[in-house]
């Protein structure tokens, strides 16, 4: 988790701190234009496509019955559920505005808690933690709100700086749902130690909106917000709960490279 963590959050200073030393993208009003001399700006075709990777925050919905048992019993609440992700971008280009993009997620979020209501013989916290892992594989239509560049004469091809996107999409997200600790058993009130999970795939749709902004040449740096839907069938060790809900808001920014 603390990897995971370091990872994204590196992933987005390093997007942050280029965007603060590079005022000459800021300031431009999104035409393409002439370089400045000396640092030329332009590509000899127009990219076929692009590859980036991006630090993401997940905004959990938490809106099923077992965020609902799990909150109510134990010390969390639906915020704990909120994580910090990676994910990789494969972008190729159908046409001068219309990308085709395959994505890879992996995001954790993990949560010590203890019961509200109990303790145990020596009146001590009966404590365990939760976790609940992702991985969501994504294929996304992208479109372009503006013309990402133009040609100029039949040998340049000169970028636009800033790049606005939307776009819509579908996939497929794991999960894995975990606890490990002490636990109540609400028949007797004893407490046991012992771990629960429940892991498993299903369909996602999503939409996304976005902007690509132009650091230095093929450089880019991107900000996004993407909005997911899913949920999937719990394991046994969860018996008699509704799916669980997978759906949420996600933030995120990074940099991509244009081939």
């Amino acid at each position: 988790m603390r990897l995971l963590r370091s990872c994204s959050t590196l992933v987005m200073l390093s997007a942050l701190a280029i965007l603060a030393g590079a005022p000459a993208a800021s300031a431009q009003d999104g035409r393409p234009g002439p370089a400045p001399s000396g640092s030329p700006d332009f590509y000899l075709d127009e990219p076929l496509g692009s590859v980036g990777v991006r630090g993401s925050w997940i905004f959990a919905r938490a809106g099923s019955d077992i965020f609902s048992f799990l909150t109510s019993q134990l010390t969390l609440d639906k915020g704990d559920f909120r994580a910090s992700g990676v994910a990789v971008d494969l972008a190729i280009a159908l046409g001068p505005r219309v990308d085709v993009v395959g994505g890879f997620e992996l995001a954790r979020s993990a949560s010590r808690s203890e019961y509200r209501d109990f303790v145990d013989n020596n009146r001590l916290p009966i404590e365990q933690t939760t976790s609940l892992s992702t991985i969501n594989l994504t294929g996304t239509l992208r479109y372009a709100l503006v013309p990402r560049g133009q040609a100029v004469g039949r040998l340049a091809w000169v970028p636009r700086r800033v790049v606005p996107y939307v776009g819509a999409g579908g996939g497929a997200s794991w999960y894995k749902l975990a606890q490990t600790g002490d636990f109540v058993d609400f028949v007797d009130l004893s407490v046991f130690s012992d771990s629960f999970d429940s892991r498993g795939w299903s369909p996602s749709v999503h939409a996304v909106a976005g902007v690509d902004l132009q650091l230095y040449r093929r450089l880019f740096a991107t900000v996004e917000t993407r909005y997911v839907r899913s949920s999937a069938a719990l394991g046994q060790d969860f018996v008699d709960f509704e799916p669980i809900d997978l759906s949420g808001l996600r933030t995120s920014a990074g940099i991509n490279f244009r081939f």
